[in-house]
Formats: structure tokens, sequence, C-alpha cells
């Protein structure tokens, strides 16, 4: 039966990669209005603390654990010391990533490409696996994983990035077909353009902006507290029969 308030994180323990800001703020913030106990991180502790400080104010639980995801031992130290603050995870949202590389794919070295497929597709890998003995031992759990519709397009620029964010949606599938059996839930969100600072090089490119917003639907880009909920959404009961899907938060521009 579906709970009375199936939105209701209420209880829960989410754990956050690259939630300094951007998108990854904006779950955080999201989550723990909803009831979550959150973990913000990224390689910063500085960083992470105005995200936990805003989240207290509101009357939220949070944490700060430090982590650079392209290293396994601080991968494991964010999933313990999130098990020593709180418990063992409920949600899981890979969220960081990087984009070492800015043009052509015959410009791409291999240490670019492998600085990006380690942390954008592996360091989740690990992250997953990390968590989710426990999420079963606890009758349960919801991974999301922030992709991008790069993983879904060509583009001329940013084409390593893209085939990592392509691999995150294979890593969901794979993930919530082995553990599907023991509720435990894996999806990705695939974002169009977001005015993070991540993706600056896009957006504040004027002659990208006006093409990619002439031909998006909403005739806008987005905002970060617009991939907030999505992702909370699919953590919550209400996407209770929801895994190894792509949602895709673009405004519309891919079925444009």
């Amino acid at each position: 039966m579906m709970p009375a308030m199936p939105f209701s994180l209420d209880g829960k323990i989410a754990v956050i990669t690259g939630s300094s800001r951007g998108i990854g703020r904006a779950i955080a913030e999201t989550m723990a209005g909803l009831g979550a106990k959150v973990v913000v991180s990224s390689r910063k502790a500085e960083a992470c603390e105005p995200v936990a400080e805003a989240v207290r104010k509101n009357g939220g639980e949070a944490a700060v654990i430090p982590c650079n995801i392209s290293h396994k031992p601080e991968v494991e130290g964010l999933i313990a010391g999130t098990e020593n603050v709180f418990g063992a995870p409920d949600i899981l949202v890979c969220n960081a990533a990087v984009n070492p590389a800015y043009g052509p794919l015959g410009d791409l070295t291999d240490e670019a490409f492998d600085k990006i497929m380690g942390s954008n597709v592996k360091s989740n890998l690990w992250l997953c696996n990390r968590v989710i003995p426990a999420m079963k031992e606890k009758g349960g759990g919801a991974i999301v994983i922030i992709s991008s519709i790069a993983g879904m397009r060509g583009n001329p620029v940013i084409g390593g990035y893209g085939i990592s964010k392509a691999a995150d949606f294979a890593l969901a599938r794979n993930l919530a077909v082995e553990h599907g059996p023991a509720n435990v839930r894996v999806n990705c969100i695939a974002p169009g353009l977001v005015k993070t600072d991540f993706a600056r090089a896009l957006w504040e490119d004027e002659n990208n902006l006006v093409q990619r917003t002439k031909n998006t639907p909403l005739r806008r880009i987005g905002l970060p507290e617009e991939i907030g909920p999505v992702a909370a959404f699919l953590a919550s009961p209400a996407a209770s029969f929801i895994t190894g899907q792509v949602i895709v938060a673009d405004g519309g521009v891919t079925i444009a």
C-alpha cells in the first residue's frame, strides 16, 4: 500500500556527492526539506559547510564528509563516515562528475579520457557496490545517478563527457536488474543545460545559448532547483515502481 505521504523522505539517510553547489546542493536541500538526513560531500569540507548550515537553519539534519570520488579509499571513508554519523544510507545520489576536456574527440588525451571515465563511471560503481549490501539488509534503497542528455546526443566539444554519461545509463540498468529483487532501485536523471558553474562554458557562450533556447520548447535553460525535486521523487516511495530508467529533464530540447 502506498504511504499517505508518498513524497516524504522522513527518517531516510541520503548521501549526495558533489553537493557543495549547483544540482547537488539543490538535491541535498530538497531531500532535507522532505525529511531526509543528508550527507553533504565534495572534495573540500569548507565548501560543504554552508550547505549543511542552510539545511540546519531550515530545521533539517546534515553532516559534512569530504570525498574525492576518484580515490577509492575516500569513497570508502564517505560511506563509513555516514554509517558512523547517521547509519547506513537509504539513498545514494551520484552527482559528482568531471569534464577536463572541451573540444573534439580527436584532441582528447588518454589521460583526460581516463579521468573522465574514472570519475564519472567507475567511482559511481564503487559507491553503489559499497552501499547496496546494507540497503538490502534494510529491505531496499534508492540510487539516483545524475547523468546528462550529453549521453543521448552527439556533441562536438564534450564528446568524452557524453560517452561517460551514456555509460552511466548502462550502469543504472545493470544494477537495477541485479538488485531489483532485493528492492534496490537505480535510476538516472539526464538534465539538459542547467545554469551551474560546472556548465558555465556552455551557457556563458551567448551564441550557444541563443541557439539552444531557440530550439528548446520552454525557450530557456534549467535551474538547479528544477532538478533537485526530480531526484527526490526518484528516491521517494512515490517512485517505488520505477527502476532502471532515465528521466530526462531538459525543457524539451531532445524532443524538439
